[in-house]
């Protein structure tokens, strides 16, 4: 898919047309996010034809760096992202996908839980400090990832 040329910036910033930038490796920073609760479910990166892919079947799409490939989110696991919205920010070289995320376990990561961001900084102080880093989880496993990502 041809996407319109970048223009200036006063249309890239205000204007109606969408015009990605997308960085010298093909790709564009991509968060998705749940419609219904706002919640970040993940980030990831689409090249332009992943993008076309989301737009066309309305499911989220990314390119996996590690595989080089497409990447339907689901393909796998079963949990899908039907897309809902997508916006860009203001110099239009980041998209958010709003998605409804289905599924046996509703769960958008890899490991198991509902978002990729399920650890936090347990002690900010310390980690300003630089004098440790430890992270707390902070939410349910809804999945086992060695039973729903079997090696072929």
């Amino acid at each position: 898919m041809n996407y319109p040329a970048r223009t200036n910036n006063q249309e890239i910033e205000l204007g109606s047309t969408f015009q990605p930038k997308f960085g010298e490796d093909g790709l564009i920073p991509c968060i998705t996010q749940d419609i219904t609760t706002g919640q970040v479910l993940m980030f990831a990166f689409m090249n332009a034809e992943s993008f076309a892919h989301t737009l066309k079947t309305r499911k989220a799409t990314y390119w996996s760096r590690s595989r080089k490939k497409l990447w339907v989110k689901g393909e796998e696991s079963g949990n899908v992202q039907w897309v809902k919205e997508i916006y860009t920010d203001c110099d239009q070289d980041v998209v958010l996908v709003k998605v409804e995320q289905t599924g046996s376990a509703n769960a958008s990561c890899h490991n198991g839980y509902k978002s990729c961001f399920y650890r936090k900084f347990a002690d900010l102080d310390t980690a300003a400090a630089g004098t440790e880093y430890k992270l707390t989880t902070i939410a349910e496993r809804l999945f086992d990832p060695a039973t729903v990502y079997k090696k072929k």
